[in-house]
């Protein structure tokens, strides 16, 4: 597979949790083997960005975008994002839900798409 990603986690105890209970999964073919590759650590300084709210701030501001600019297809999402891919229906962005065979079903027909961690609401 080879496929890279980015994520965030608090610690290295936290990606190991996660990745043993499957809970990762990769961005294009949604397979849940996953490694995590060599870096180094991130050394705060004083002033420095990247604390969990600031995410945490950031996925909001993302998702707000998301839907204020695209259309919501719900669990419609893979039938919809082949229909514009094979030029069936108008070009438009989209955002709903789909399953790791899905994902992975649209990366083999170069269709790209990109899963967003959405952060919780907190005020539902």
């Amino acid at each position: 597979m080879g496929h890279e990603f980015e994520g965030w986690f608090e610690s290295t105890r936290t990606f190991d949790a996660q990745a043993k209970r499957r809970q990762i999964t990769c961005a294009v073919c949604g397979s849940a083997k996953i490694e995590k590759a060599p870096m180094a650590p991130a050394i705060a300084s004083k002033g420095s960005a990247g604390s969990a709210a600031q995410v945490r701030e950031a996925l909001i501001e993302l998702r707000t975008r998301v839907e204020e600019n695209c259309d919501y297809v719900g669990e419609r999402f893979a039938a919809e994002a082949r229909k514009i891919h094979y030029g069936e229906t108008d070009e438009r962005g989209i955002y709903g839900e789909s399953t790791n065979q899905e994902v992975s079903e649209l990366a083999e027909e170069g269709i790209k798409v990109s899963r967003l961690p959405w952060p919780r609401r907190l005020d539902s």
